[in-house]
């Protein structure tokens, strides 16, 4: 059966909120096209200055979001939900319907921007298609993302990994909920990490997430369950990492003590800085924030249990 591509034209000023309604409507990630700072953006990312004409033309005041809903989902459910939310939030949009996607097609074109990146000081992210790069002393991490959420390329995907750099050590246990491609539980690993649990309330995320441990020879040390938030897992763990939205991050927090000790990190991200404050007031009193990072509007915090 074939899939339903939506897509939502916004305001280019717009996306980073359409952005985040968006996410609300599907487990595995969307796919967004915002041409409004090309020039810095690649130049950041691919550190090159010669950009495709096709690229250039592009309309600069809008952007387009993606969003791939499979045959088992309702896609009138989604699309309703984005008008409801965008008229509550004063977006304007237009919103159009393709029922007949052949989703390896429509994101074939994605893949040819998607590059090898750097991230942090360790870490260097290579998407499997791509052989033209020099790690140097990174160590590398291969991922297919296919249509589960995390290429690295998001701020709230590299905060996390840079995190990750910092408190995950040989031996370390590791949980990753919301686990999307399971690209920061390999990236745990790789790093040392002696095992890492990812969790996703998607069969597709689960899959993937499998797909890319193997690609990455880890999967011995690697386990994926599907379930909703943290509601499949039990014990505690060294370091455990939450890259998804703030409402679901402040409900894994009501009961994120059961699964720490008392030296655990609980590494927070995907939170729009608007959110912030709700964030912070949901931890449990027994919880402290030790740091807290920022890109573009995206925050990521890091807690531990107070002594």
């Amino acid at each position: 059966m074939d899939w339903t591509e939506v897509i939502a034209e916004i305001d280019a000023r717009d996306i980073e909120s359409a952005e985040n309604i968006a996410q609300m409507t599907v487990p595995y990630g969307i796919y967004t096209e915002d041409y409004s700072n090309l020039e810095q953006e690649v130049l950041e990312i691919a550190k090159i200055d010669l950009i495709d004409e096709e690229l250039l033309k592009k309309d600069r005041t809008k952007g387009k979001i993606h969003i791939y809903i499979s045959p088992k989902e309702n896609p009138s459910e989604a699309v309703s939900f984005l008008k409801e939310r965008f008229n509550a939030e004063n977006i304007k949009y237009s919103i159009s319907v393709n029922d007949k996607c052949d989703v390896e097609s429509c994101l074939e074109n994605w893949k040819k921007y998607f590059s090898p990146i750097k991230v942090g000081k360790k870490i260097l992210i290579r998407p499997v298609w791509r052989d033209d790069f020099d790690a140097g002393d990174r160590k590398v991490l291969n991922i297919d993302p296919g249509l589960a959420f995390g290429t690295g390329t998001h701020e709230t995907t590299r905060l996390c990994l840079e995190a990750l750099e910092k408190y995950v050590h040989d031996g370390t246990a590791m949980l990753d909920v919301g686990c999307g491609s399971g690209i920061l539980s390999v990236a745990g690993l790789i790093l040392g990490a002696k095992s890492a649990v990812g969790i996703d309330i998607d069969a597709l995320a689960v899959k993937a997430s499998l797909q890319n441990a193997r690609l990455n020879g880890v999967d011995d040390r690697y386990t994926a369950v599907q379930g909703n938030l943290a509601d499949k897992v039990s014990g505690t763990f060294d370091v455990i990492t939450a890259n998804i939205v703030a409402d679901a991050v402040i409900m894994l927090s009501k009961d994120i003590e059961k699964l720490m000790d008392e030296n655990t990190v609980y590494i927070m991200s995907g939170i729009v800085d608007s959110r912030l404050d709700d964030v912070i007031s949901s931890l449990p009193e027994s919880l402290k924030i030790i740091e807290q990072s920022e890109e573009k509007g995206w925050i990521c915090l890091t807690a531990m249990k107070k002594s």
